[in-house]
């Protein structure tokens, strides 16, 4: 109940964009289980990254997304783990005409075991992902122009 009122008492706008950001990351969930061949060429140009520099009057959007997607993926009943939450931050970011680059890597857990990690970058931030991004080494990554 808490929490619904805390949901409540933010900003109409607050409240969209986390509405938004639910329900890509419900359609993000429901890509992540079709056979990847047939998604990627939704997430962009394969091996390819969009640039780096900053775009000031993107900066905002970009962080408002990223909250969005962090504190959504908190509440779905579904699984909404890396891959999910770059896919959806991906979309969202590609509705409002920003590129990003999302980034599949590789690496070995503590017992030997090929774990795997997605990430998402705009510009010079990074969207989702970043906290263990260092661990992993990138093995394909997909630009979304604009």
């Amino acid at each position: 109940m808490r929490k619904i009122k805390l949901l409540l008492s933010l900003h109409p706008k607050m409240i969209l964009l986390l509405l938004e950001a639910y329900i890509y990351l419900a359609w993000a969930r429901v890509l992540k289980g079709k056979s990847f061949s047939k998604i990627a060429s939704s997430l962009g140009d394969k091996m390819k990254e969009t640039s780096k520099d900053l775009i000031p009057e993107q900066r905002r959007k970009q962080a408002e997304v990223s909250q969005a997607i962090r504190i959504m993926s908190k509440y779905t009943f579904w699984e909404s783990e890396c891959l999910v939450k770059a896919i959806a931050a991906l979309k969202m970011l590609e509705k409002r005409n920003i590129e990003s680059t999302l980034y599949l890597g590789t690496a070995k857990d503590g017992a030997g075991k090929l774990i795997a990690h997605a990430w998402l970058r705009s510009g010079p931030f990074y969207i989702t992902g970043a906290e263990v991004k260092e661990r992993f080494t990138v093995v394909s990554k997909f630009a979304k122009m604009m």
